[in-house]
């Protein structure tokens, strides 16, 4: 007698099986009621080893491997390449690598025998000087900016320090006038005005810029030369304002070199932090904030120097004092008031 032989299998699989094997026709019931003697009962069989071992219909994703799970995939997208506002990067890179090198061999020392050298007072003046003569570009540029206000304050204090500051050697404008000092520039005016960065550079003598911060930086350091003429036309005021204004730079973003050169990648935080910076000054002007990407990166900046400032990475005091241990005998010693 025939067997019905079932196995067990999930049911999509049963109705591919029960789709792809034929059956037996079935005749069809008579009107007429039959009797008991006359049904008969068909014989069913069927075997699903021949489906299950069939390949998979066209389009539908194989499955796994024995044992093997089907693995979640995960997708990473990224930029290949230097960064839109970085397009020479590897160079920059470089000419930041050789220029570090240099400032720790030769400008970092000459920095400091500059500072330790000369008195503060003398040092002091001679930055006054420079930064007098940078006045007529700053009071130019907030005028150009429609900063009327600013412009004639910029003017006062030139006055001043010209005149009563014996040629900008005192800042007496500050001091007396309540007239404090504000950087500006032709870059700043370009900015404000919507003109873009450009690629970033990083140069060996200028350092970290831009390409408008470059051409307005320029045009700052041509104006009295064009402008005025004797004596600011000659190699030596040239020579003497570069090296005296590139020694106050040096000196006053010390900290700031020194917490950058002990970071992680002291090339991208540079070269971040600069364009953040730039970024912050030209929102300033134009009474706007800065993004969250540009805070995020000057706070980090802000940590750093913190961070250095506490573990003593700071740039060496100008004398080191030792320090006074007490004497093993404290009542031996004569105290005296003077009378």
């Amino acid at each position: 007698m025939p067997s019905l032989s079932l196995l067990a299998t999930s049911q999509p699989l049963l109705s591919a099986a029960l789709a792809a094997v034929p059956l037996p026709p079935v005749p069809l019931a008579p009107t007429a009621a039959p009797s008991p003697a006359a049904v008969e009962l068909l014989p069913l069989a069927w075997n699903l080893a021949a489906v299950q071992d069939a390949a998979p219909p066209e389009g539908a994703p194989a499955p796994p491997p024995e044992g093997e799970e089907a693995a979640n995939e995960i997708v990473v997208e990224g930029q290949v390449g230097p960064p839109k506002s970085d397009p020479v990067e590897a160079i920059n890179e470089e000419s930041y690598r050789v220029t570090q090198a240099v400032d720790q061999a030769l400008v970092e020392p000459v920095a400091y025998a500059y500072r330790d050298g000369l008195p503060e007072p003398i040092r002091d003046g001679l930055g006054n000087v420079v930064r007098n003569l940078g006045e007529p570009s700053v009071a130019l540029n907030f005028l150009l900016q429609g900063k009327v206000g600013k412009a004639f304050e910029t003017l006062g204090r030139l006055a001043i320090n010209t005149t009563v500051g014996v040629g900008g050697l005192f800042d007496v404008a500050e001091k007396r006038a309540g007239l404090p000092y504000r950087r500006n520039g032709f870059a700043n005016t370009l900015g404000y005005y919507g003109v873009g960065p450009g690629p970033y550079l990083y140069l060996p003598v200028t350092g970290a810029t831009s390409v408008r911060d470059l051409a307005g930086s320029t045009l700052d350091q041509l104006l009295l030369p064009v402008a005025v003429g004797k004596p600011f036309n000659r190699p030596a005021y040239a020579a003497t304002y570069f090296v005296v204004n590139g020694l106050d730079q040096r000196l006053e973003f010390d900290e700031e070199i020194a917490s950058i050169r002990n970071s992680d990648d002291p090339y991208r935080l540079r070269r971040e932090t600069y364009l953040a910076q730039r970024r912050r000054d030209i929102a300033q002007l134009k009474g706007e904030p800065i993004s969250e990407r540009d805070r995020m990166w000057l706070e980090e900046l802000e940590l750093l120097k913190a961070e250095a400032a506490a573990a003593g990475i700071a740039a060496p005091a100008e004398e080191a004092v030792a320090p006074v241990e007490p004497p093993a005998n404290p009542e031996s010693l004569l105290i005296t008031r003077p009378r």
